[in-house]
């Protein structure tokens, strides 16, 4: 079996203070997983952020950050919340087995481990997480267009926000709306409307097409574009590639007084993350006037918020 069908079947971190156990537990699990391991609480949490395993077998008495210990910081952190875990331990009393799951685990293996035993809860739990992943998916999802909605929408940008503050790395927000899009309903029929959202949606992924990008669903006719590590002139290209892509789907609104084919306005805000003096929403309310600013300027066009870096184009139009 391939790495990468390996890690399809689930990817698993081992964390243990003993090499001999991790190799015990990589025996039992590299046939149908891919396995990674860390020798100590540190080095785990570094592995469950930069990695995102589905799930993480972790030694309960470690030297330093002990497995408690590391559970507690796994739950903290939103990347990493999710995560289920399994104690694999040689503590083997009710009370060890009970502080375990009271901390968070979702399971308990005493060791010395049967590699039987190992396989077959692996593979319960990580039933059980995509189980949970699929629920969720659905519930961040715009069940019209496709792309996330806006919880998704404010679930991501408050972990980019503090991701890229972390790193002093920019990020971006595109605000877009479609021109005139109640004209466009009343004239064309709300089936019509429905389907210029999805096309519409499409066009936007089409033009923000990086892994790490988002587009959203952000109210009726209105799209969010995250861009996380970006800035304002990568943000404004991408701006420009939405006015393409929605120039060449040519969709026909008769009844704009902007346009005869359909337009968006956009706003957009780029800024390093200061979690000093700002939050994600101040990257919101930049975009948001920018947004206001296009509309006020004619619309299908983009607008840069006002503290956009010196020397960037300010605003654009198709």
């Amino acid at each position: 079996m391939s790495w990468s069908e390996l890690a399809l079947n689930g990817r698993i971190l081992v964390v243990d203070d003993a090499m001999e156990n991790i190799q015990i537990l990589h025996a039992a699990l590299q046939d149908a997983h891919e396995v990674l391991f860390a020798l100590d609480g540190s080095r785990a949490l570094d592995l469950a952020q930069a990695q995102r395993p589905d799930l993480i077998l972790l030694d309960a008495v470690m030297p330093g950050m002990d497995g408690y210990a590391v559970l507690q910081a796994l739950r903290a952190a939103p990347e990493t919340s999710g995560i289920p875990v399994i104690f694999v331990t040689a503590l083997t009393s009710p009370e060890d087995e009970t502080r375990a799951l009271d901390a968070g685990a979702a399971d308990f293996i005493s060791k010395p481990v049967n590699a039987a035993v190992v396989r077959a809860r692996v593979r319960t739990q990580l039933t059980v997480k995509r189980q949970a992943d699929a629920l969720r998916a659905m519930s961040l999802t715009d069940s019209l267009t496709g792309v996330a909605n806006r919880r998704a929408f404010s679930e991501r940008i408050d972990n980019e926000w503090r991701r890229c503050g972390r790193a002093a790395l920019p990020m971006a927000l595109i605000l877009a709306d479609i021109d005139h899009f109640k004209l466009y309903n009343d004239h064309y029929g709300h089936q019509a409307g429905d389907a210029c959202l999805e096309q519409v949606a499409r066009a936007f992924c089409r033009a923000a097409n990086r892994a790490q990008d988002l587009v959203a669903r952000y109210g009726g006719e209105e799209f969010a574009i995250l861009l996380p590590e970006t800035d304002a002139c990568g943000a404004r290209c991408v701006a420009q590639r939405v006015l393409d892509e929605l120039a060449a789907l040519g969709i026909a609104h008769a009844v704009s007084p902007t346009s005869a084919l359909l337009t968006s306005s956009m706003g957009i805000a780029a800024l390093v993350p200061d979690h000093r003096t700002q939050t994600s929403a101040t990257l919101i309310r930049a975009a948001d006037g920018a947004l206001y600013q296009a509309k006020a300027d004619g619309r299908n066009r983009y607008c840069m918020a006002p503290d956009a870096p010196a020397g960037q184009p300010g605003n654009g139009a198709a």
